[in-house]
């Protein structure tokens, strides 16, 4: 017998100055539902990043069950927060398969901006957080191709949401 895949609803990417970069739904529930998730998930984030164990560790663990969500944290070294909304089963989830899916997203967030035929055309050049914001924008039809294969890979279906 195969084991359930993890049900992944939501991934969102948030930037270092707490501005959703993508917020993608993979469940047919209320996507306003999953903003404010990844929203109060940054509260405890920030907590266990600034604790008092300095981790190199990027995975931060479960941060908190919510209803019928568990909300998983991951930070990588430029601050770029991701958070996964897992939904919740029967099944146990293993660290070690969240931790997998986080790398992946982290991989594919970081090829995205490191491509460098994609231009960040930022207007306002000492606004550093718009290059950040721009990943979500149309330009970027490959990062979002990339976080809906990890997800179908994961087990989930096709998106509901593009926001």
């Amino acid at each position: 017998m195969m084991p359930n895949p993890l049900r992944l609803n939501a991934v969102a990417f948030i930037s270092p100055q707490n501005h959703p970069i993508l917020i993608r739904t993979f469940s047919k529930q209320d996507e306003l539902k999953y903003h404010y998730i990844a929203h109060t998930s940054l509260d405890v984030i920030e907590e266990r990043a600034n604790s008092s164990t300095k981790s190199t560790e990027c995975y931060l663990g479960l941060l908190y069950a919510i209803e019928d969500v568990a909300v998983y944290g991951y930070m990588t070294p430029l601050k770029v927060k991701i958070v996964l909304a897992l939904g919740l089963s029967d099944t146990v989830v293993r660290d070690v398969e969240i931790a997998t899916v986080f790398k992946a997203l982290h991989m594919a967030f970081y090829s995205s901006i490191s491509n460098p035929f994609l231009k960040l055309d930022a207007p306002n050049a000492g606004n550093d957080q718009y290059p950040f914001l721009l990943v979500g924008g149309v330009k970027w039809k490959n990062f979002r191709r990339r976080v809906d294969e990890i997800s179908r890979v994961v087990g989930t279906v096709t998106p509901v949401s593009n926001t």
